[in-house]
């Protein structure tokens, strides 16, 4: 897998190398310790692209620096987390080719000793239960210009001791207390207002079951998970940043094992789509996309289905970085990364999609001829394989036209092109239905040119692919584009589904394919030769083949 990998691993580093490098020379702050991170996703729904950045980062950095990273699924908040997502996160990751070993861990797991610790801040007094409600706390968290208040924040330590194993016990309703640290109501980072660490909340937990009915808040439990686990760079997005005192702050007043460090930097944006996940599940479940491997979606079930390589994903997060600042990627860099694996990688092959019969009026209707086409010329490696060639074949309906028009190099009356791999044909002409459309071409063959032989030296135009109309097998094509019409389709106070794209899949039937495609299975790439790049469907069986394109040959990233 790294092999297949173009990283830019010997590349100067990035901002989290070089604090990693300060923090472990010598006199640093981790002198002689391993480099140890750790990805930490919420199991509540499918990771996406955002998330592949991420993962490169964690488990790249320890890679790079010879160290380890662990897996460890965030589950401290039960609405709506389920075992789906956890095996379902673990096979994305180890689709990209990441292994955390033997450390996969739950912040549940952990329940008891972040408990124990909260029991520990309340005996500092830097803790103390609340009995504000959620709507009075909001009422009284202040401004900029005027501190947050608390009436029970001088509670005794007994009391608000009594009162916290009380709520464990289950005395209490629903948000009628909370636990909250006690830095500072009048921080200028709201973040450090006296936070909730604690909150009461019965619901049924997909590990613990119903032992607990209070749960700590991700600020106050992830700090703790890393420390236990002795992670020494917890590498985390953005968004955290100004969440980072309070990260510091668990860890300086507590007695956690260890002092890890958090870093942060920009989340992956990318434009024409949406990563939220409260978004991408009212996709899934208003159903309109058809579930979370729906190839349209940039969950990365949605990519693999699509055919996307984890070689080409993990080539976009090096190849964009790691930043400080937010940014949007384009959608099409990403595709452009695809082809750049697929061209090396993928079985060349001739697909008609949208068939019309080509008649060679000259050629023998009992002959067949075989023809023997390069499976990839970039890998000679791959061999070649045996097409079947007779008078019969189907072309593309857009490579026939009645009447010539400027740039137009394929078939039309009087015109010359070139059956890829096989003969020149000259057209002739054509054959309507009653409703005036084209249902059949004709053409004569000159029976010099075999294989590429023009022993005149002409030179045709144009080249178009073919399949022998006698030896040949029936696909579904679906055809995928950006599933939103605006890059941008959740800025503002845009309805994201309002720019939902109708052409963001075509379902083709009737595709008329060589036979190579009949041996397809998951992992088979192919280029479908002027068409694309496509993969088999989840979909599809040994009686119906369904193909989905990956991405199209045009480079809209190159060409800029």
């Amino acid at each position: 897998m790294a092999e297949e990998i173009k990283t830019a691993e010997n590349a100067a580093g990035n901002f989290i190398y070089d604090f990693i490098t300060e923090d472990i020379a010598e006199g640093g702050r981790y002198e002689g310790k391993e480099v140890h991170t750790r990805f930490p996703p919420e199991p509540n729904g499918y990771l996406h692209i955002g998330h592949a950045k991420a993962i490169c980062v964690d488990f790249g950095m320890a890679e790079r620096f010879g160290g380890k990273c662990n897996l460890r699924m965030d589950d401290t908040n039960p609405t709506k987390e389920d075992v789906e997502y956890v095996d379902a996160i673990k096979e994305d990751i180890e689709w990209l080719g990441f292994s955390w070993d033997d450390r996969f861990y739950f912040a549940s797991e952990y329940f008891d000793d972040m408990y124990g610790y909260a029991v520990e801040l309340i005996k500092k007094g830097l803790a103390y239960v609340c009995q504000l409600t959620p709507e009075q706390m909001r009422e009284n968290r202040g401004d900029l210009s005027k501190p947050a208040v608390s009436p029970y924040r001088d509670r005794p330590v007994e009391e608000s001791l009594d009162l916290f194993e009380r709520m464990k016990n289950g005395e209490f309703e629903d948000g009628s207390m909370t636990l909250r640290a006690k830095i500072d109501l009048a921080s200028g980072n709201f973040n450090m207002r006296d936070p909730v660490i604690y909150r009461i909340n019965r619901i049924h937990h997909h590990r613990t079951g119903d032992k607990w009915c209070i749960y700590p808040m991700y600020d106050f439990a992830h700090p703790i998970e890393d420390a236990i686990e002795g992670i020494t760079h917890s590498l985390c997005t953005l968004e955290f940043e100004d969440h980072r005192p309070l990260y510091d702050w668990v860890i300086n007043n507590t007695s956690v094992p260890c002092v890890p460090r958090q870093i942060e930097f920009a989340r992956l944006g990318i434009n024409n789509t949406v990563m939220s996940k409260r978004k991408l599940r009212q996709l899934v479940e208003d159903k309109y996309v058809n579930g979370w491997d729906d190839p349209r979606m940039p969950t990365l079930c949605g990519l693999r289905r699509r055919g996307y390589t984890p070689a080409s994903i993990r080539n976009f997060c090096d190849r964009i970085g790691v930043a400080k600042t937010n940014s949007v990627v384009e959608y099409s860099f990403l595709e452009h990364c695809l082809r750049e694996d697929l061209n090396e990688t993928a079985q060349r092959v001739m697909v008609v999609l949208r068939p019309i019969k080509l008649i060679i009026t000259n050629y023998p209707e009992d002959k067949t001829e075989e023809f023997e086409i390069e499976n990839n010329p970039n890998r000679p490696e791959d061999g070649k394989r045996t097409v079947t060639f007779g008078r019969e074949c189907y072309i593309e309906a857009e490579d026939f036209i009645e009447q010539k028009i400027k740039g137009y190099n394929r078939l039309y009356p009087g015109n010359e092109v070139r059956l890829k791999s096989a003969y020149i044909v000259k057209c002739t002409g054509c054959k309507k239905d009653e409703s005036g459309n084209v249902v059949e071409v004709y053409a004569e063959y000159d029976p010099e040119t075999r294989g590429g032989d023009t022993p005149d030296g002409r030179k045709v135009r144009g080249t178009i692919h073919w399949v022998d109309a006698k030896n040949y097998v029936e696909a579904e094509v679906r055809l995928y584009d950006n599933l939103f019409t605006d890059p941008e389709p959740d800025t503002g106070d845009k309805n994201f589904l309002d720019y939902i794209n109708p052409e963001s899949l075509v379902v083709l039937k009737g595709c008329k394919a060589e036979r190579a495609v009949e041996k397809a299975d998951s992992s088979t790439r192919y280029q479908f030769m002027r068409s694309g790049y496509f993969c088999t469907d989840n979909d599809s069986t040994p009686d119906r083949l369904i193909f989905n394109r990956s991405v199209s040959l045009k480079d809209g990233y190159k060409r800029k």
